[in-house]
Formats: C-alpha cells, sequence, structure tokens
C-alpha cells in the first residue's frame, strides 16, 4: 500500500511540475507577444497572446482543479469547493469571446485600411512563440510519460499544440508581409487564430452552462442507466432519476428504486453501486429503495 501512495504521489508531481512550468512559460512570453504585437503593429501576434491567454487559463485552471480538490467539505460547503473551477471557467471563457470579437473588429478596420507592420520584429517574437510552444510539450509530453491516461495533461497538450500552429500561421503572414508587402496578410491570421480562440472559448462556456444547469453529463445517456439499474436482481422500477456534474469528471446521481416485498437491500444497494462506478463513473449515488407499496408522489419522475 505504502509503494502504490508513493507512486501516486510521484506521478502528481511530474504533473504538477510540467503543468506550472508550462504555465509560466505562457504567460511570459503572452505579455511578450503583446509588447511586439504593438512594437511591430501586428494585429496577429496580439490574437496569438489571446490564443495563449486561453492556453494560460486552461493551465490555471488544471492547477487549480488539482489543489480545490483537497480542500475538504463543511458544514455549509457541503460538496466542498468543486464548482469553483467551473464558475472560474465561465468568466475566462466569455472574457476570450469579448477578446476574439475586439480582434474580428480590429481586423476588419485594418482590411479596409491596412497598417504598416514591421515584419522583422513580428516573425522574430512570432518564433520565439514556436520555440515556447514547442518547450512546453516537451515538459507535457515528460508528465505524460508518468501519468499514463491522463485526460486533464492531454487536453492541456491539445491547447498549446494548437498554440504552437498559431505560432506557425503568424510567421508566414510575417514572411508574406516582408517579402511581398502584402499586409492584408496580418489581418488574415488574426482571424483565422480568434477562429481558434473562439471555438474552444464557446465549447468551454457551453460545457461549464451545462454543469451550472445539472445537466446530464456528456458522454453519459440517461436511459442507458435507468436500463442498467432496472437489470439488476428484485428491481422493479427505476423513476425520478438525476444524473448532474459537481464539476468536470466528478459526476453524481439520486434515483428513487423500487423493489421487491423480499428484496435483499444491501445487496441490491451494492450492486447498484458498484455499477454506476464501473460503467458509468459515478462515484456519488444517493439511492432510495422503496417496495411496491411505497404511494409516489406527483413530483417523481
Amino acid at each position: 500500500m505504502g509503494h502504490g501512495h508513493e507512486h501516486c504521489d510521484h506521478k502528481g508531481n511530474w504533473e504538477s511540475r510540467a503543468l506550472k512550468i508550462v504555465f509560466f512559460l505562457t504567460v511570459i512570453y503572452m505579455i511578450a507577444e503583446v509588447v511586439g504585437g504593438i512594437m511591430s503593429g501586428s494585429l496577429s501576434l496580439i490574437a496569438d497572446a489571446g490564443h495563449m491567454a486561453t492556453d494560460a487559463a486552461s493551465l490555471l485552471l488544471s492547477l487549480f482543479a488539482s489543489w480545490v480538490a483537497t480542500k475538504p467539505a463543511d458544514k455549509e460547503k457541503t460538496y466542498g469547493y468543486y464548482r469553483a473551477e467551473i464558475l472560474a471557467a465561465l468568466v475566462n471563457g466569455a472574457a476570450l469571446i469579448g477578446i476574439t470579437g475586439w480582434i474580428l473588429y480590429e481586423a476588419w478596420v485594418r482590411l479596409k485600411a491596412p497598417l504598416a507592420i514591421n515584419a522583422p520584429v513580428m516573425g522574430a517574437v512570432a518564433l520565439g512563440g514556436l520555440v515556447v510552444n514547442l518547450v512546453s510539450l516537451r515538459f507535457l509530453h515528460g508528465a505524460q510519460g508518468h501519468s499514463h491516461g491522463n485526460l486533464n495533461l492531454h487536453g492541456v497538450w491539445l491547447h498549446v499544440a494548437s498554440d504552437a500552429l498559431g505560432s506557425i500561421s503568424a510567421m508566414i503572414a510575417a514572411f508574406l508581409v516582408w517579402q511581398f508587402n502584402w499586409v492584408w496578410a496580418d489581418a488574415v491570421t488574426s482571424v483565422l487564430i480568434s477562429a481558434l480562440i473562439l471555438v474552444g472559448s464557446v465549447r468551454l462556456v457551453t460545457h461549464c452552462v451545462d454543469v451550472l444547469l445539472e445537466s446530464v453529463p456528456r458522454g453519459l445517456v440517461l436511459d442507458d442507466i435507468r436500463k442498467e439499474i432496472g437489470s439488476v436482481r428484485q428491481v422493479c422500477e427505476v423513476h425520478d432519476l438525476h444524473v448532474w456534474s459537481m464539476t468536470n469528471g466528478v459526476h453524481a446521481m439520486s434515483a428513487h428504486v423500487c423493489v421487491e416485498e423480499s428484496a435483499d437491500h444491501a445487496g441490491i444497494l451494492r450492486q447498484i453501486t458498484e455499477l454506476l462506478n464501473t460503467r458509468f463513473g459515478i462515484d456519488h449515488a444517493t439511492v432510495q429503495l422503496e417496495p411496491p407499496s411505497f404511494v409516489h408522489s406527483p413530483l417523481h419522475l
């Protein structure tokens, strides 16, 4: 047991260390891209800085989720502080959608009236951003090697990989401006990068709203859960079934289950909770067992 716990701590340390290093690299170069964008007049660099802001937000939320999960529940916060992650993600996603709107408007203005761009500065800053992204990907790849199957790390890796594509796009735009004086390439590139930000931000906000509205978690089907519980021996009916997420990846369920008069309540509860955990990843389940003679409330669904 001691060796297993030590192994888990070792994996957690690798994950936390990699996320912290990548977070600081991302924030530092995000600021550098904003400064470089202002100095060079490049909108695509500022757009790429916005893309790096989505990466920084994702990294910060990943670190925050790891930390907040260790805070115990209390008499007022009976579920703990899981929802704090969702609220922070919602604010970040909404802010990024606003930033994207501004970048798209500015791109439209520049397409109609192009501004002078310092292509060498733009290209150098974009190249630096690509180097930072490649270094970050290397750290994340090493952490994934110590935390096999970690979806959190994989999601962050995809964020940083897409940002590397943004840096490459900015480098191509800088080359076109430098060689052919195609200043419109900067505005077009900023639109493409903004599209990447917008897709990720809208997906993030939609997911947060689903969690706050206590919708059925993505990947789970209510009828499938009802059918599996109903297949347990001595179960007659399943009603008032609700499944929701407390935060990303932490699911809960409550249900009223009608059982036979002679049913083994302890055995049925054990089967249902094991079934929910192994088949659907639901760790927190509240199941009310009822005899057939129980009068249903009109509120039961």
